[in-house]
């Protein structure tokens, strides 16, 4: 059993080794310092050179691929027509994952396809989340129809894409 000694020396050590951070203060390097080593050309251009295209712009390439009008998208989508003039927009706009998906979904889009969609806005499908596995396992057997994919989250109890 530990005793009043015990959490009285485990005090002064977690002190004396908070201590230790706490008391360096003074930054490693200065703000000057770093603008030497990168300087504002080189990160211009390195952004330049890699940065992708826009979520708005990956989405409104698929969808001219398609063919389809504005209104068929987001109806297959379950998205309101609101919610899809935001998107349209506002090019800084960037709807949830769940969104998204249901967005490539009714494009038909391949697995490759939604991968780029969902990279474009900050996101990805992850082989550890169930909800993901189900959405890759559905666009792999080429299941695009929205409430037949909520179907197959449901059997999992998981939470539907959209509505």
């Amino acid at each position: 059993m530990l005793n009043n000694d015990f959490f009285m020396k485990l005090q002064q050590y977690v002190e004396r080794h908070l201590n230790q951070f706490i008391t360096y203060s003074k930054p490693i390097f200065t703000e000057s310092e770093i603008l030497k080593e990168v300087s504002e050309n080189e990160l211009g251009n390195f952004i330049k050179k890699n940065r992708k295209p826009s979520f708005q712009q990956v989405l409104f390439s698929f969808i001219d691929k398609t063919g389809a009008s504005d209104p068929e998208i987001y109806n297959k989508a379950g998205i309101d027509r609101k919610h899809f003039s935001k998107i349209r927009s506002n090019p800084d706009y960037r709807p949830g994952k769940n969104a998204i998906i249901a967005l490539a979904l009714a494009l038909k889009l391949s697995k490759k396809e939604t991968d780029k969609l969902l990279s474009s806005a900050g996101f990805s499908f992850s082989d550890s989340n169930t909800s993901d596995l189900v959405v890759q396992f559905c666009l792999e057997k080429k299941v695009y129809n929205i409430h037949d994919v909520n179907q197959a989250l449901d059997y999992f109890s998981l939470k539907p894409l959209i509505g």
